[in-house]
């Protein structure tokens, strides 16, 4: 039995990779980084990420996960607020972070790897500026101390408005450290067992991903594979190659699975796949329904929060009969739902969603855009979701409170509408938001992505969703464009889609 780690198919023995991460460990220790420091990520899917992390272990550091897709401002503002001493990204991405831009701290690239310049056809190439990691590496010592208290992720988020907050694990040094927890969660949450092998397709810089594939490093007995991006087929055939056991897998992918054809579908053997999870979306029920009819009753869906961490859990089995349930809160947290007069509903009546878990640590942001006002209610804290608890403490999400759409005094919930259309076969991918509108105040828009080959028209989207909601939640407008700004993890960039229609009416609802 090994735990190895594999990229792209490409093997790393344990010994290794630690040896790698404690040169990195020494590399950023060189450039100042110690305790309670932050380390600013730009990498895509790579080993070298978890590498860093275990790094940032070593030195007692916070690690930023920047996202790739974002633009230099968006970058730079997140590296001004979290103070980071240093960025290591891969050499293509760190390519757009210069002066001009007012990125001014060291900038650590790693080339990029061959499997990423194919997966996304980048250019490797070291710009001016830019430090050489290799050279650093081949120099480095590995560093000699134990690692330190983990202090984990440093993961920024942002509303419809406002500048990026980071949301920080406080240090409690009354509780076990947090890297004990994770090789927990590793059988708690993961269900992983001595020679299991994980495996993620999606982004690293994503809180779920990224934590997941770090609870699988700590329990210390079994594998992690990575691979550079989501491919359906790809997937299919990872699985039957490597054995994979667990995944984590997002309502995109499956749909992406699921309009493969029978004969591709056919084509692989996926027994080895018993355990698969997916966070960040609510799952369809018809798309849930049809893989647990291909892959058998495996899944597995969490509601989770960067802020919170994993807060429920919920089988193949529990979901079939409560379907769009995502299940009941973690041993050792709580769930209450409170009104907007702070009153806690009945069972049954939606409200905020306000949780105490425990195990992941308290958190506060990091500026002033993340003031916590409303947001805790004692021990509980909220993300601004709205949803209800049955009899037997299921929880039920309607929505985020954040996306929903006011129009005509009715409440109307995007995830509702873009749950119905994203089973029109003419549609690949969608998202639903509201516009100002003088008479109503917002107004229903769909922005899709036609299936290859396929027309989408106003009127026969409209005709498709006609018996399937009621006729005040049925989009009034549709954009078409060739490609959204989704991530690969699933959560869509729906600002970008919104800010055209708000950005000139001094207002965002």
């Amino acid at each position: 039995m090994t735990n190895a780690l594999y990229f792209d198919g490409q093997k790393t023995e344990r010994e290794d990779f630690e040896h790698r991460a404690q040169c990195y460990a020494s590399v950023l220790r060189d450039y100042g980084v110690g305790e309670d420091d932050a380390v600013a990520v730009l990498l895509r899917n790579d080993l070298a990420y978890l590498e860093i992390i275990e790094a940032c272990r070593y030195v007692g550091a916070y690690y930023v996960t920047l996202n790739w897709h974002a633009a230099a401002h968006e970058i730079q503002q997140i590296l001004e607020d979290s103070e980071a001493k240093v960025v290591v990204g891969h050499s293509d991405l760190t390519a757009k972070l210069t002066p001009d831009v007012g990125v001014t701290l060291p900038i650590l690239s790693i080339t990029t790897p061959p499997e990423l310049v194919a997966a996304y056809g980048v250019n490797p190439v070291l710009t001016a500026g830019k430090i050489d990691v290799t050279a650093l590496m081949h120099a480095a010592s590995p560093i000699e101390t134990a690692p330190l208290r983990f202090r984990s992720m440093l993961a920024y988020t942002s509303g419809s408005t406002g500048r990026p907050k980071g949301i920080r694990r406080a240090v409690d040094l009354s509780s076990p450290d947090p890297y004990a927890t994770y090789k927990a969660l590793a059988v708690i949450l993961l269900q992983l067992a001595p020679g299991d092998r994980f495996y993620t397709a999606a982004p690293l810089y994503h809180s779920a991903p990224n934590a997941l594939s770090n609870f699988t490093v700590a329990a210390g007995f079994a594998e992690v594979y990575i691979a550079p991006k989501f491919d359906a087929e790809g997937f299919l055939a990872d699985i039957e190659r490597f054995g994979i056991t667990h995944c984590y897998i997002v309502p995109t992918m499956m749909v992406r699975l699921l309009k493969l054809p029978d004969a591709v579908r056919r084509k692989y053997d996926t027994s080895t796949l018993r355990f698969g999870i997916s966070t960040g979306s609510a799952w369809p029920r018809d798309v849930k329904a049809a893989m647990i009819e291909w892959f058998g009753p495996i899944f597995y869906e969490s509601y989770g929060a960067s802020e919170i961490g994993f807060m429920t859990l919920i089988s193949s089995e529990e979901a079939i009969q409560k379907p769009g349930s995502v299940g009941k809160v973690l041993e050792g947290g709580s769930i209450k739902i409170f009104n907007d007069d702070g009153q806690e509903c009945p069972t049954g009546e939606p409200g905020s969603i306000f949780v105490d878990l425990p195990q992941f640590g308290d958190f506060t942001y990091s500026n002033n855009e993340g003031d916590l006002t409303g947001q805790r209610h004692g021990k509980h804290a909220t993300v601004g979701d709205v949803g209800y608890l049955d009899e037997e403490g299921y929880l039920y999400i309607s929505d985020r409170k954040k996306d929903m759409i006011i129009s005509g005094g009715a409440n109307i919930f995007p995830a509702e509408i873009e749950a119905a259309l994203i089973e029109m076969p003419e549609v690949f991918d969608c998202a639903v938001f509201g516009a100002p509108h003088a008479e109503f105040g917002e107004t229903v828009i769909a922005a899709v992505q036609c299936a290859p080959g396929e027309q989408v028209s106003l009127s026969n989207m409209q005709d498709f969703l006609s018996d399937k909601l009621a006729k005040f939640k049925i989009p009034r407008q549709l954009d078409l464009h060739d490609q959204l700004p989704r991530e690969d993890s699933g959560k869509i960039f729906k600002q970008r889609l919104r800010a055209p229609y708000w950005d000139k009416t001094g207002r965002q609802i």
